[in-house]
């Protein structure tokens, strides 16, 4: 029993964007800022629905897994012109895609080394996604290989972990350039000259608002015409390219006309809202019992993927003769994603690697799905 009843959706789904809210909120705070305004969405709907203020499950939940989780995907790439990325980051671009080879390598090392048994080859699939695109991918993933429905807590005890450990890396991207043991072993490049180019997000209107959740929801259908099309003449394991078939159709106008997209204002923010949202529905669900016991594993599992992912990244940067800010900004974007990627750049005066910080992040948010769900398709049963 809760103090939301279950059976009432609309309340159930109102209260995670009441906490989706107090997330965003908590994080402009001074000890807020501490961690992440997803983190603390993910403890406020565990708290919350730990205590008995709502439901562990609900149908609201069901109807914000079943009809966020798509439409997330194109709202966060509608900006994501492919020509961009490859031609005027080429440096970043190649420091990225290492960056993603360590992610895969270090799925690859920590899920052959630890067996959770039937939830093997999903969580392999969706921690990929998650350390090469983000909460995006992460979202995709979960609902793609079931893990979700098959198992909740597991699921809760992930993101929870995950989060955490992100912010730990973060920290440790930050320091990396005082380590002088370190930064000696890479190239001395001055990355300090130029502009702080980020592109200006405008106001969004009700009318780019609009347009942008339109285009979301035709991507989807048109994503979903066509893997039922294949489903039916080609086999059933199409269905499992459900979300790498919505994220290409969602590439081609972002690459095609990308200044008619880039006058849609919001959509990228509207997106970041319902991942909140999405996040705390996957909390809401957390047995605290179930989590503790989870947690030790998932530790085990996330050091040594971020161990693999650091090692290929600045161990082959380093032969190819990237810059030590260049590896970080890649790595950043990759495990944090498009937002922290730059303002860490900033932070640190790489002014030149600012912009194309943000182009990789939104590469990552492209192609994390589709390489994560050829990991799960591809992982020995």
């Amino acid at each position: 029993m809760s103090f939301i009843p279950a059976d009432n959706a609309f309340a159930a789904v109102a209260a995670l964007f009441v906490i989706a809210a107090l997330g965003f909120a908590m994080e402009k705070t001074r000890i807020g800022a501490l961690l992440t305004g997803a983190v603390w969405a993910i403890l406020f709907a565990i708290l919350a629905s730990n205590i008995g203020l709502i439901p562990q499950s609900s149908p609201g939940y069901s109807f914000v897994f079943t009809y966020f989780v798509p439409v997330l995907i194109p709202l966060f790439l509608m900006k994501a012109d492919l020509k961009k990325i490859f031609f005027e980051t080429t440096r970043m671009t190649g420091a990225f895609l290492l960056a993603t080879l360590g992610t895969v390598a270090g799925a690859v090392v920590a899920f052959s080394l630890i067996d959770i048994g039937e939830n093997q080859a999903a969580a392999a699939g969706t921690f990929t996604a998650t350390y090469i695109g983000g909460s995006v991918n992460y979202a995709a993933l979960v609902d793609l290989t079931g893990l979700r429905a098959n198992d909740p807590n597991f699921v809760s005890a992930a993101t929870a972990v995950d989060n955490l450990f992100s912010g730990l890396f973060l920290a440790f991207l930050a320091v990396m350039p005082g380590i002088a043991w370190i930064s000696k072993r890479f190239v001395d490049r001055d990355h300090s000259e130029g502009e702080v180019e980020v592109e200006e997000n405008g106001k969004p209107t009700a009318m780019t608002l609009t347009i942008s959740i339109t285009f979301a929801l035709v991507v989807v259908v048109l994503g979903d015409l066509i893997t039922g099309y294949l489903r039916e003449n080609f086999g059933e394991a199409w269905g499992n390219w459900r979300y790498a078939i919505i994220t290409v159709l969602a590439l081609i106008p972002a690459t095609l006309i990308p200044k008619t997209m880039a006058r849609l204002h919001g959509g990228y923010e509207l997106g970041l809202g319902l991942s909140f949202v999405f996040f705390a529905a996957i909390a809401a669900g957390a047995d605290v019992v179930g989590l503790v016991q989870s947690a030790p594993v998932l530790i085990g599992l996330i050091a040594i993927l971020l161990s693999v992912h650091g090692l290929v990244t600045f161990g082959l940067g380093s032969l190819f003769r990237l810059s030590l800010p260049e590896l970080i900004t890649a790595s950043n974007a990759a495990i944090l994603g498009a937002t922290t990627a730059p303002a860490l750049a900033a932070a640190k005066g790489w002014k030149d690697l600012v912009t194309p910080g943000v182009l990789v992040g939104v590469f990552g948010y492209a192609i994390g799905t589709i390489i994560a769900t050829a990991v799960y398709q591809l992982w020995p049963s």
